[in-house]
């Protein structure tokens, strides 16, 4: 559902690995399967490339699915033939339109959908098994702050393979989209802390809310969508890997994810755990703060790496007003912004073992929000929603892979002083 038009930062990592050989998602065989025999195939075909993969995929073949089988025809009704018109995102896996359906629960009403189709291209990809994974993860996990998966389309005729997601609709777009210059307004600052106690909860039950965990890896603000009411979710699972299980420290893979929110030491060794979503996170905050993607081409030299460019300033009041967002036009909580940062540097510990976990961090961002004025709900003009894909592969040519260095120790949280030490 998130627009994919960010390259990824993959690597491939020569280690040795806990499990045994996983078996290939996206064989031919498998993708000529018909609808419903290939989603039950896959439910316990996930791709955890851990040795708990056969435990994990019992685990979701005994959860339950809510997910509706859309035949492709209904889908091409609900986005009147896939019009370019009705286009939300588009990258490298194909497009996301929007479309409407008739509620699975009441078909009396209507519900808008987002409606994301696996092109040809994608498919020759990875987009087959990202698709896979999707709908595994979704299937048989819910959460208020995740994005609903309504239901999934497999079929297989004289046109072709047709692979296709449905989710609820997110009219607010992501985060990233506000953060940038897509809008004439901006999110404003009680907002921003909202979405990141929005996204740490998210996060906490992937990590620790089930009996099983899961690692998101592709964690950014693209990934965070927000609904009618501005609450943000988590969307776009097709990276996601089962966690280490009990007695393994983590889980071996090649190196894939976003420039600049890959943690160090999963770029470095391949092996990911879930404080590399932690360290993920730790950049997003600081995207909220100074509203700054985590590498950018266009800016001076000195200024494209923001994990760099916010160190020096974090010494002093006068030097950490100058990283705040200008765009909030100084319309913003300053010690709950130093809070904020304070958070992102327990995130950003160059130790991975060092950092808090998810819950812990959700802990410390919900006294930062019991603390901050959060004001009157948030209403903005959504102007300029038109979504350029010519703009946004102009972009992605321009990103390139950034592994930022923070500092070792960790923060006394009580003291609240929003400082990086000097790197070793």
């Amino acid at each position: 559902m998130s627009e994919k038009n960010e390259p990824k930062a993959t690597k491939s990592v020569s280690v040795r690995s806990t499990s045994s050989t996983s078996t290939s998602i996206s064989t031919d065989r498998e993708m000529k399967k018909s609808g419903s025999d290939f989603y039950s195939q896959n439910v316990s075909d996930f791709s955890t490339e851990s040795s708990t993969k056969n435990s994990f995929a019992a685990t979701l073949s005994l959860r339950q699915s809510n997910l509706k089988a859309f035949t492709f025809s209904e889908l091409r009704t609900a986005t009147k033939s896939f019009n370019r018109s009705l286009m939300i995102g588009e990258g490298g896996f194909g497009g996301v339109y929007r479309g409407v359906i008739r509620s699975p629960e009441d078909h009396s009403k209507k519900i808008d959908i987002a409606v994301k189709q696996l092109s040809r291209r994608g498919l020759q990809a990875s987009g087959h098994k990202e698709w896979v994974t999707e709908v595994n993860v979704l299937g048989v996990v819910e959460h208020p702050n995740l994005v609903k998966l309504v239901g999934y389309c497999a079929e297989d005729d004289e046109r072709g393979i047709q692979r296709l997601l449905v989710y609820e609709y997110m009219p607010n777009r992501s985060v990233q989209d506000h953060l940038s210059n897509r809008f004439q307004t901006t999110l404003p600052w009680s907002t921003r802390v909202k979405i990141a106690q929005d996204a740490a909860r998210g996060l906490a039950y992937l990590h620790e809310g089930m009996d099983f965990q899961i690692i998101f890896r592709d964690f950014k603000s693209s990934n965070i969508l927000l609904d009618e009411n501005w609450n943000a979710k988590l969307s776009d699972f097709g990276l996601a890997r089962l966690g280490p299980s009990d007695g393994i420290s983590h889980v071996s893979t090649a190196v894939v994810g976003t420039i600049g929110y890959a943690a160090p030491e999963y770029i470095q060794t391949g092996r990911l755990t879930s404080k590399s979503d932690v360290w993920s996170y730790g950049v997003f905050l600081y995207e909220l703060i100074t509203g700054r993607r985590p590498l950018d081409r266009n800016r001076p030299r000195n200024e494209q790496k923001l994990l760099e460019w916010v160190r020096p300033h974090l010494s002093d009041m006068k030097k950490f007003r100058l990283i705040l967002d200008p765009r909030l036009e100084g319309k913003y909580d300053i010690k709950s912004a130093q809070k904020l940062a304070a958070v992102a540097n327990r995130c950003l510990v160059r130790q991975g073992k060092a950092r808090p976990k998810m819950s812990e961090v959700l802990e410390m961002v919900n006294k930062i929000v019991e603390a901050t004025d959060m004001g009157s709900p948030v209403v903005l003009q959504m102007k300029g929603l038109a979504f350029s894909p010519e703009m946004s592969r102009r972009e992605s040519l321009k990103r390139r892979f950034v592994d930022p260095i923070i500092g070792e120790k960790r923060w006394n949280w009580r003291s609240w002083r929003p400082k990086l030490l000097v790197t070793c």
